[in-house]
């Protein structure tokens, strides 16, 4: 029997293993998929495991995209461009990282038929996923990249990776054709991000990555000042698949029953 985890603190959030037990079952695959809170300090035996295939394969989210880098003897061009790792799989004898974040965004965009060529794009936060995101949207052919983070180091550190990015102070809200929200702020329901959106005119996108819950306070401003708004249900999915399809070599379908699982 494989055995699959995410791993992240926090994880208690994560439907991955809801989503990857399904298409498990749906494809009549052994294995099992399973979400553990881990350490810092725990990483490094897990890639051991990995190594010696006591586990299969593993997701990461926030905060070990970056630090699990430190562990791994591989990483596929996107993961090395972006410096972030979502997947781990064994690749012959070498434990490997990839990221297949990008995927998940730029097909999630693609979905809802919002064109970013030539838009111009803020991003709220500079962690994990952010890196893949701004060479998304970069591919993309978005005209400008903002990016504004609480500790504006990090943010600054982003141009390490990608020299095109405009850094903001945590607070200067231009007027932009979408707004993303990178931050975990929003993964509890009381979770507000204190910024004043209104600056922003009408017609707009607010996304926000987090999926669970479905609407957070960001994508209720958001509407509420007349803009069009997008969870990041669909860019789970997505890179979901594209894991899925590294481990287990078939890709799983989406369908309805998928959609509600998410929703439930």
């Amino acid at each position: 029997m494989k055995k699959y985890l995410v791993i992240g603190n926090p994880i208690s959030h994560s439907l991955s293993p809801k989503l990857h037990n399904y298409w498990i079952k749906e494809n009549n695959i052994k294995a099992y998929y399973e979400k553990k809170k881990t350490n810092k300090d725990e990483i490094k035996n897990l890639i051991s495991n990995v190594r010696n295939k006591k586990i299969d394969g593993l997701n990461v989210t926030v905060p070990y995209k970056k630090e699990i880098i430190n562990h791994l003897d591989k990483l596929t061009p996107e993961a090395n461009k972006t410096q972030s790792v979502n997947t781990v799989f064994l690749n012959g004898n070498k434990v490997t990282g990839h990221n297949t974040d990008i995927r998940g965004f730029e097909l999630a965009i693609k979905k809802i038929n919002f064109d970013i060529k030539q838009k111009e794009i803020l991003i709220l936060g500079a962690g994990g996923v952010v890196p893949s995101i701004i060479f998304a949207i970069h591919e993309m052919g978005a005209r400008k990249i903002s990016v504004m983070n609480r500790t504006r180091s990090k943010a600054e550190n982003l141009k390490n990776l990608f020299k095109e990015i405009i850094v903001l102070d945590w607070g200067e809200i231009p007027n932009c054709d979408m707004i993303i929200n990178a931050t975990s702020v929003g993964l509890k329901k009381e979770d507000k991000i204190n910024l004043d959106f209104s600056k922003i005119s009408k017609n707009k996108l607010f996304y926000d990555i987090i999926y669970n819950p479905v609407k957070t306070n960001f994508l209720k401003t958001g509407r509420d000042l007349g803009n069009n708004t997008e969870n990041g249900k669909m860019m789970f999915i997505y890179q979901a698949i594209a894991a899925f399809k590294i481990w287990h070599g078939l890709e799983p379908k989406i369908n309805n029953d998928v959609i509600k699982l998410l929703e439930e």
